[in-house]
């Protein structure tokens, strides 16, 4: 048994809260059970959806998507909204704020939410639906006064953007640029600003034109985080490498639907509606309409693509966690949160403990 994520260790038990270990005995030989994996739980930072539930539908779907990631190693996340009337925003932080204050079984921990939109570039709204608009403090300070937003994704060449990114990340919010047409010097002059990162990564924003570098030219040069969609529709291993080298603080997100987990078919998001055909998910104009992607999945696509397992894990846990400021998870070490996954050698999941409870298999399984 291997432990990834702080030092080697094998589990004398899951309390309740933190983590209780016992290190390996020196000389201990393994029996003939295959060899198994002791991973830090998995933290997703950009979750719409799962299990045929979508996250601006309230507090019920976001308990079902909570529960639904929670089965792929998902420990804790961030619901995360599309642009929206600001009444339907207002119903969905407050579905997300009453999981995150009033926990249930089964489910991963909801942190709070990511606020995607709706302060989008209309040019680069991907499969956002068709709202967006310019940055409104008075707005902003009523959805912030609804529900704990961890992070907000906007444009930053939009009127008023500086000037909310420097309210917001005085506030201790994480910023994110995307869906963005901004130019190289309108991407830097929001991370001066105090953007702390960029959203789901080349997708949905200016690009790398060796004439007139853009967004994605500025995340590669001067940011220190960017989430990324390791789904391989998204982005390209290669574009990935090119990452890693790039952005010490890379990290994974699902970027998942209500689609995820569900045959195929068509599927909310937000007002709008995406159609799974296999991994996929598509609006009818082909435009890619978030993942299926789950964070189990993305593991293993990155340990194909020749990522370290150690460094692949530290994308799915470590990382968030230190761009979140979370002290309390990201890792396996004594005083952490019991968030755990442990996987088979194929790197199947097999059990999941959410601050020391099992979740999957369910406890009554």
């Amino acid at each position: 048994m291997k432990c990834l994520g702080g030092q080697v260790f094998t589990p004398r038990g899951f309390l309740p809260g933190r983590l209780c270990f016992t290190r390996r005995v020196a000389g201990f030989v393994p029996g003939p059970a295959p060899e198994r994996y002791i991973l830090p739980g998995f933290i997703d930072l950009h979750v719409h959806g799962g299990g045929g539930a979508d996250a601006m539908q309230g507090e019920a779907a976001i308990r079902r998507l909570a529960r639904f990631h929670a089965a792929h190693g998902t420990t804790a996340m961030l619901p995360t909204t599309v642009c929206a009337p600001e009444a339907e925003l207002r119903s969905a932080l407050s579905g997300i704020e009453a999981v995150r204050t009033r926990p249930g079984p089964g489910e991963a921990r909801v942190l709070g939410a990511h606020l995607e939109g709706p302060y989008l570039n209309p040019k680069k709204l991907g499969a956002q639906p068709p709202h967006a608009r310019h940055p409104d403090p008075g707005e902003m300070a009523s959805l912030l006064a609804l529900a704990r937003i961890r992070v907000v994704t906007l444009a930053p060449e939009l009127p008023g953007a500086l000037a909310l990114i420097r309210h917001l990340a005085g506030a201790g919010i994480r910023v994110q640029i995307g869906h963005t047409d901004a130019t190289y010097e309108e991407a830097v002059a929001a991370l001066e600003a105090g953007a702390a990162g960029f959203t789901h990564l080349y997708n949905a924003m200016s690009g790398l034109s060796h004439r007139a570098p853009g967004a994605a030219m500025a995340a590669l040069l001067r940011s220190g985080f960017a989430e990324i969609v390791a789904d391989g529709l998204h982005v390209a291993p290669e574009a990935i490498r090119l990452a890693r080298r790039q952005i010490p603080g890379l990290y994974v997100v699902t970027d998942a639907v209500a689609a995820a987990g569900m045959p195929d078919g068509w599927y909310a998001l937000g007002r709008q509606r995406g159609q799974k055909r296999g991994d996929a998910v598509r609006r009818a104009d082909g435009t890619l309409a978030g993942s299926t992607l789950t964070m189990d999945r993305a593991l293993c696509n990155l340990v194909a693509w020749g990522v370290a397992l150690k460094d692949a894990v530290a994308m799915l846990s470590r990382v968030p966690a230190l761009y979140l400021g979370l002290t309390d998870r990201g890792s396996l070490a004594p005083g952490q949160r019991a968030d755990v996954v442990v996987m088979d050698a194929s790197l199947t999941v097999e059990e999941v403990y959410v601050e020391g409870r099992r979740v999957f298999p369910h406890e009554d399984a």
